[in-house]
């Protein structure tokens, strides 16, 4: 075999290499990912039952309530005036969990206005949710920013 021919076949064995890695990358990549959804998105492109998302927005005032057995039930609005979704979650809420503040549940719908969360993440205000959800809410005239919790 000549040097030629050999460079070549170690230049194809290598890219054959290089793309079944990356083909194994992106698959297991693919269970993992996980897309944020607002409520509106949810109402307009659902998810799969079952699938593993994340829904983002503000606890809708006066939706959280404490159940039995560590459960905490609340609502998840974008501003949009498409339905609120409700969220079961159980175990310890986050601190900075409260009603009318930004949060991100991660885990499953279960019906298509029901989700259940695996994992609440919360912030002290609502920039921490999607950029769209923050679009919405200021479109909606429900956004409550930095700049403007400065001036209250």
């Amino acid at each position: 075999m000549k040097r030629r021919h050999r460079t070549l076949l170690i230049i194809a064995l290598g890219a054959v290499v290089l793309g079944g890695a990356t083909l194994l990358g992106s698959i297991a990549m693919k269970k993992t990912v996980s897309f944020f959804y607002a409520p509106k998105d949810i109402k307009e492109r659902p998810p799969k039952i079952g699938q593993n998302i994340r829904l983002g927005g503000l606890v809708t005032v006066g939706s959280v309530k404490k159940l039995d057995d560590g459960i905490t039930e609340f609502a998840i609005t974008d501003g949009s005036g498409s339905d609120d979704i409700k969220v079961t979650y159980k175990g310890v809420v986050p601190d900075l969990f409260r009603e009318g503040q930004g949060v991100i549940a991660e885990g499953k719908l279960t019906q298509p206005k029901e989700f259940k969360a695996d994992r609440i993440l919360a912030k002290h205000d609502e920039n921490y949710v999607p950029k769209e959800v923050a679009d919405s809410l200021k479109k909606s005239g429900q956004w409550r920013g930095a700049s403007e919790a400065v001036n209250k």
